[in-house]
This record gives structure tokens, C-alpha cells and sequence, in this order.
């Protein structure tokens, strides 16, 4: 095909061979960034694949029932010993292993949210992480992730073709949608590609096709999408090291921070980041403060930890929250560990976050406050919590495509 007097009706044509040729990425074709538009508000969202016990990582120490049902797992009230919970106030203490996010609850970035979960009481693992990545418990002919919907709802503010991005090798159900997303294991893997040893040659082809567009507004889209592609695939190792002392752990988690951190550095117009960790599936020798939970929620304090501390500079710009599909059960098992329960626990760290508080609507552990009778009971839903993230940070102010069907009965006051 000639370079030459490329119209509309070629470009939208081409726009697929455009997503083919970035080696699987999915690139999608969007509005250009607005100019000096980089520092634009980020939110990072972490999935906790696998149901994370909650009670573990936010010990209700001051709850009699919590010890009673936990012979040989519960962690220690804060101030019985050196593997004993760290005391966040009266009522609960967080797990030792995360002592790596404690700087950011003294300096009031951390918030906690304790009990929180999804209205639907299922115990799949599937079902339940579909259900709080559509934003539609119980809907399973939803479409589209609730992120996705949430960035259409933001408006027709100025775009980029990598508005958001999961860090991740298939494109994550929360993002799937109308809008702009892409996804990758790794920054190393977003490249123009037309095949092994092409890169080059196909850029600089789509480069010309689209430079050569008679439509203006096809070039300047096309050049803002190339120079969005340029930012992110130019990253390599120390292209933007970490600052004021952060040490990211060397595991899976640890790099993709890592590399989320880089990403909203780069400025390439980035404005949701989506990844996930696993292992929190604890049917057995969970262990206490050592053992398998705690080498997983060291993993994932050191990495958030990180993170915040890397993004000093610009942490009112950026929110991570961490969520699971569900907690897991009050009482251990047989084999030491606990089966799969109702609710748990969610994380919301920087940009306007009322850090410092455990935001919980706590009943308790005693039997006749249980769910079923063997689960901690949902008084938060996590959409509500989402809610005030997306009205806060993103500038939402209608969920209600967002959450079809849902509406919080008050604010939660983690946010804004």
C-alpha cells in the first residue's frame, strides 16, 4: 500500500494490522495526550489472587474470639513478643511481615479497611474474582471490567493510547472494555514489532503511513500514539533509578513496582496500572508470623513499601489499592491452615488517602456475629471503597454505570 494520502477510512482499517503488529500488546488507538499533560493523577490497582486472610494480615488483637479459634496461627497481641502484631490502635495490629509498610501509615498515606468484601458469598475462586473485576456480583453476562467503565465515565478528557495498562500477560478482566488498555508481562515486551528482527522497519513503516495521513487529526493521533510507544519501549534498566532509598525485593511483584514506578515516571500519559500476586491460598501450614503467609505478605509489604518510597516526589498523584476476592475462615483448620471465607482485608495508600485508620464496621469474632457461622462478616462492600477512590483520585462523579445496581448507603471517609 502507498505511504501517501492515507485517509480515515484507511487508517481505522489499518488500526488492526497496527494492534497485530505490536507483538500481542493489543495496542489500542486513542486522543492524544494533551501537552505537559505527564503528572496526570495514577491509579495502581494490586490483586491479591487466591483469597488473602485477612485476620492474619489486620489482627483483631483486642478480640478474645480471635485467639480461642486460632490455637496455633494467630499472631500474638502487639507487645507480647518479637513476632508479635505491630500496634495500629486499640483493636487491631498489622501482621510483623509488613513492617516495610509502616513508614507510610506514621506519615498517614496508609489506610486500612477491615471486613470488607463482595455482598455475594460465594467460595470459588473464580466466580468471585470475576465478580470483583466486572463490578457485578452475581452477574456473569457482565462484559467489561468496572476500571474500564470507570475510565469512559471519567469523560472526554484528553487520552493516551496507554491510558491504562496491566502488568500482566493477558489483558485483566478489570480493564477489558471500550476503553484504551493494554497489557504485558514486562516493559522489555512493549515494542512495535512486525516479527522477530522487524522492530524497526514496521515502526518506522506506521510511522510514515500515519505521518503522511491527509486527515490532521489521524497524524496527530498517530503521533502522540508513537511517541507514547517511544516513552515506554525506551525505558531500560536505570533509566529512571530508585529514589530516596527504596530496595525493591527481587521477586515477581517486587519488578513489576518496580516497573509501575517507571511507567508513571516515563509520562507517558499512564493513568490506571493493574497487576496481581498469588499464593494466598493457605489450606495448609499457613503459619503464623513465619511461615508460607508471612513470606507472602513480606513480599508484598516490602514491594508496596517500596514503591511508596520510590514515588516520594509524586505520591499525591498516585493511589494503590490491594484487593482479594474473599478472606478466608475464623477458626484454623485441621492441617493448619483456614479454608475459604467471606471477608477480608483491602489496602488504599497516597494521593488524598485519610490514612493512619483501620476503617472498619466491626461486629466481631464471636460465634453469633459469624457469617454462616464460620466466616467474618462483609459490612463494607469493596465497591464502596473503589467508589471513593475513582470520585476522589480519577475525578468520577457518576458510578453509577461504573457499579450498575449499586450505590454506597454513606460515605466511607477513607478518601479525599
Amino acid at each position: 500500500m502507498s505511504t501517501m494520502n492515507l485517509s480515515r477510512r484507511s487508517f481505522l482499517g489499518l488500526s488492526a494490522l497496527g494492534v497485530a503488529s505490536l507483538g500481542g500488546v493489543g495496542l489500542a488507538f486513542a486522543k492524544p495526550p494533551a501537552a505537559g499533560a505527564g503528572k496526570r493523577k495514577v491509579l495502581c490497582v494490586i490483586f491479591q489472587r487466591g483469597a488473602v486472610d485477612g485476620l492474619s494480615m489486620v489482627v483483631p488483637w483486642a478480640d478474645k474470639a480471635y485467639y480461642a479459634a486460632r490455637p496455633s496461627i494467630a499472631i500474638g497481641a502487639p507487645g507480647s513478643g518479637k513476632d508479635a502484631a505491630i500496634k495500629l490502635d486499640e483493636r487491631f495490629g498489622l501482621h510483623p511481615a509488613l513492617d516495610g509498610l509502616m513508614p507510610h501509615w506514621s506519615s498517614g498515606k496508609l489506610a486500612l479497611v477491615h471486613a470488607v468484601g463482595s455482598p455475594l458469598a460465594t467460595r470459588s475462586h473464580f466466580d468471585a474474582q470475576d465478580y470483583v473485576e466486572s463490578g457485578t456480583p452475581g452477574v456473569k453476562s457482565t462484559e467489561d471490567g468496572f476500571l474500564n467503565r470507570a475510565l469512559e465515565a471519567a469523560g472526554e478528557r484528553e487520552q493516551s493510547p496507554v491510558r491504562a495498562i496491566g502488568l500482566s500477560p493477558n489483558l485483566p478482566r478489570i480493564l477489558s472494555g471500550g476503553a484504551a488498555a493494554v497489557a504485558f508481562a514486562s516493559i522489555q515486551e512493549f515494542r512495535v514489532a512486525g516479527g522477530k528482527g522487524t522492530a524497526p522497519s514496521t515502526a518506522r513503516s506506521f510511522e510514515e503511513m500515519y505521518a503522511s495521513a491527509v486527515d490532521e487529526a489521524l497524524r496527530t493521533t498517530a503521533a502522540s500514539t508513537f511517541d507514547a510507544v517511544q516513552r515506554i519501549s525506551s525505558i531500560k534498566p536505570g533509566s529512571y533509578p530508585e529514589q530516596n532509598g527504596a530496595k525493591y525485593p527481587g521477586s515477581p511483584l517486587g519488578k513489576r513496582l518496580r516497573q509501575m514506578s517507571q511507567l508513571i515516571q516515563a509520562d507517558a500519559g499512564v493513568e490506571v496500572l493493574v497487576t496481581d500476586c498469588g499464593g494466598w491460598d493457605t489450606h495448609a501450614a499457613q503459619g503464623s508470623a513465619k511461615g508460607q503467609l508471612a513470606t507472602r505478605l513480606r513480599d508484598l509489604g516490602d514491594s508496596v513499601g517500596a514503591f511508596a518510597t520510590d514515588l516520594k516526589d509524586r505520591l499525591d498523584d498516585v493511589c494503590v489499592v490491594t484487593v482479594t476476592e474473599f478472606g478466608r475462615t475464623v477458626k484454623e483448620n485441621g492441617t493448619g491452615g483456614t479454608d475459604h471465607g467471606h471477608g477480608s482485608v483491602m489496602m488504599v495508600l497516597g494521593g488524598k488517602t485519610r490514612g493512619r485508620k483501620v476503617h472498619a464496621r466491626w461486629k466481631g469474632l464471636a460465634e453469633g456475629e459469624l457469617f454462616e457461622g464460620r466466616d467474618l462478616a462483609v459490612t463494607t462492600d469493596h465497591r464502596a471503597v473503589f467508589g471513593e477512590v475513582l470520585r476522589g483520585h480519577l475525578g468520577v462523579q457518576d458510578l453509577a454505570g461504573v457499579f450498575p445496581g449499586f450505590s454506597a448507603a454513606e460515605r466511607l471517609g477513607i478518601y479525599g
